[in-house]
């Protein structure tokens, strides 16, 4: 192993245009060649979080990315993570632990600080590892924010870490997409930037050639390859943008049944379903506007970073009343995290741990309630189900206390600590339930059973499901990336020791 691990950068022209998806293939490739591979990112906004072994939080592109590489994610993969608690605030975790939270204009006051923890964080795993593979955060051109900037070109150049840019092209404009991000850095950043992936591409790519001989000699750059568009593997998404601007749901003229899940505003932890969403013989829709539940066979209430406003959100929206009507005529509901929360009498926020301190009236399903107060809970958690083994992962701010006799889940493990203890809670006609545990269908066994709860046992549950689904399509992604990039190329750019371990 090297002394220093190499580093790779991965940046972007704009957010969502695949930096994740190239890392995370780059991370499958390098591991399936032999590295020990890391991912990294300085700074992630997002409120899709998981927990590492050490029982620390960290972005959920993160773990996959380390999935990928076949190592356990570590906080030092994600150093800082900024969970988005309203249009202009966050709550930042630092080094795997909430650490304050923080209006846009504070937070850029203490970027020195955050850069040097994020260096040290990456120099931690330069330290364990052949290769680090760095993620950029949104556009690595965003003039305005260039002189505070810890995660993108900034870091890439402390690095020393050659940079490919990706640009997505199913969005529009790819030319002005790079050659404007180039326009808009200094020259000793366009010399970091040594060439550029095209991501989303649909059609014949052969088609394009003009378009990327045009791009290499307006640039004198090299484009490292063309990413077709994909749909015969699902990776999980980094944030909640995919599931933005969710359609009414209309019933397939199939009749084939549906489980619902309201896209709360501040939704966090949505890949929750992704188990639910590879199902056959069962559709998987988001829900947005508020309408007629009757065609679902379940709905179900996802975490939140900001249960009190969301459940604010449900009243004046309309969707409270189409709930409880669900409900009444006989449907199912399922609360997790925040939406288990929401499922009960209270929130309580003494301490204004969301905002203004109060208490906001819950929707009165199950006989919990809930008092928000740190520190905050992050555990790795082995649990129960009616004797069904389960694993999964906690994060929370609130303390909710149901009645030992209508809990959901019992805990045998928190963090690999024994217990005994219990989790979730159940209605008396077992048509409501709620838990605070994240990954609840990761295992086969416990996705079947609650599906047969709400009267869906005949939909199979293929034993290639949740972890085992996602290394699968890890190595679908690899290949999918390998056929379509210039590997020889991209090698190049790394230390001549490691070129020669990859001959």
């Amino acid at each position: 192993m090297l002394n220093k691990a190499a580093c790779l950068a991965v940046l972007g022209t704009g957010s969502d245009v695949g930096k994740s998806i190239v890392t995370t293939a780059l991370c499958r490739i390098f591991a399936n060649r032999g590295l020990k591979v890391a991912p990294y990112k300085a700074q992630n906004m997002s409120n899709n979080s998981g927990v590492t072994p050490e029982g620390m939080e960290m972005g959920r592109a993160q773990i996959v990315q380390a999935e990928a590489a076949r190592i356990p994610p570590h906080c030092d993969m994600n150093p800082v993570l900024l969970k988005p608690v309203s249009d202009v605030g966050s709550q930042v975790v630092l080094n795997g632990v909430a650490w304050i939270d923080a209006s846009s204009r504070d937070y850029y006051t203490k970027k020195d600080y955050l850069f040097a923890e994020s260096y040290a964080a990456l120099e931690r795993l330069r330290a364990e590892n052949d290769l680090i593979i760095m993620e950029g955060a949104g556009s690595c051109a965003e003039v305005n924010l260039m002189e505070h900037d810890i995660v993108n070109l900034r870091m890439a150049a402390r690095a020393d870490a050659p940079v490919i840019l990706v640009a997505d092209i199913d969005r529009g404009g790819v030319f002005a997409q790079i050659v404007g991000t180039l326009a808009c850095v200094s020259p000793e950043q366009q010399a970091l930037i040594r060439g550029f992936v095209i991501n989303r591409f649909r059609g014949d790519i052969t088609l394009f050639q003009k378009g990327i001989d045009w791009i290499e000699q307006r640039t004198g750059k090299p484009v490292f390859g063309v990413l077709p568009w994909y749909k015969h593997f699902r990776i999980e998404a980094e944030d909640a943008v995919v599931i933005e601007n969710a359609p009414r749901f209309a019933p397939g003229a199939d009749g084939e049944p549906a489980i619902g899940v309201i896209r709360l505003p501040h939704i966090s932890n949505f890949t929750d379903f992704d188990p639910l969403a590879g199902l056959h013989g069962c559709r998987l829709v988001y829900l947005q506007q508020p309408q007629e539940l009757s065609q679902m066979a379940a709905v179900i209430l996802p975490g939140s970073k900001s249960t009190s406003s969301d459940l604010q959100w449900l009243l004046k929206s309309g969707w409270r009343e189409q709930l409880l009507t669900y409900l009444q005529k006989g449907g199912h509901i399922l609360g997790i995290c925040g939406g288990y929360q929401m499922l009960g009498t209270w929130v309580r926020d003494p301490d204004g741990i969301e905002g203004t301190p109060g208490s906001t009236a819950g929707l009165g399903l199950l006989p919990v309630e809930t008092v928000l107060k740190a520190p905050k809970t992050t555990t790795l958690t082995d649990f129960r189900w009616d004797d069904l083994a389960g694993r999964g992962y906690e994060i929370h701010m609130g303390r909710t206390d149901p009645p030992k006799e209508r809990s959901l889940v019992v805990v045998d493990r928190r963090n690999g600590v024994e217990c005994d203890d219990f989790d979730g809670c159940v209605s008396e006609d077992g048509r409501v339930m709620g838990t605070y545990m994240h990954g609840l269908f990761d295992t086969p066994a416990i996705t079947h059973h609650w599906l047969e709860a709400i009267g869906l046992g005949h939909v199979m549950v293929d034993t290639l499901h949740g972890p085992a689904a996602r290394d699968q399509a890890y190595e679908q992604l690899a290949q999918h990336a390998a056929k379509h990039l210039d590997l020889a190329a991209i090698t190049a750019l790394l230390p001549e020791t490691l070129q020669e371990r990859l001959r």
